[in-house]
């Protein structure tokens, strides 16, 4: 097969770009969640906001096994069909994003200053 240059150098930069990142396994959410409450060094009366937090960050298996059904339904779909799923799904993205966000606001709030520095140093993304 013969590809076209532009193609052929687009397909190289996502293969740098992409390789070294999908080479990389997934950390372990209950490793990072460890660190995090190790580095934030939570007093007994945070344990409980600590909880719940936790518990909106968690995914949901449901959550998870209804986008898995989305998906699944969208190939027996015309394109607006599609199109409409999608906004669904994005909709209750927004909608669990906007719980979780209640949840770490509501959390932060027990955290002192110093506590507050260290959450949101342990979890900012690196720079992809």
């Amino acid at each position: 097969m013969n590809f076209p240059k532009p193609v052929m150098a687009l397909a190289f930069t996502l293969l740098m770009v992409a390789g070294p990142a999908a080479a990389q396994p997934e950390p372990d959410p209950s490793q990072w969640t460890n660190r995090l409450h190790s580095a934030l060094r939570l007093r007994p009366d945070q344990e409980r906001a600590w909880q719940s937090f936790q518990q909106a960050s968690a995914p949901s298996a449901q959550e998870d096994a209804q986008r898995q059904g989305a998906f699944e339904r969208m190939g027996q779909m015309r394109a607006p069909q599609r199109m409409d799923l999608s906004i669904q799904m994005m909709r209750s993205d927004l909608q669990e994003m906007e719980r979780r966000s209640d949840a770490l606001k509501a959390f932060y709030a027990t955290l002192s200053p110093d506590q507050q520095a260290a959450f949101d140093r342990e979890t900012m993304r690196p720079p992809q």
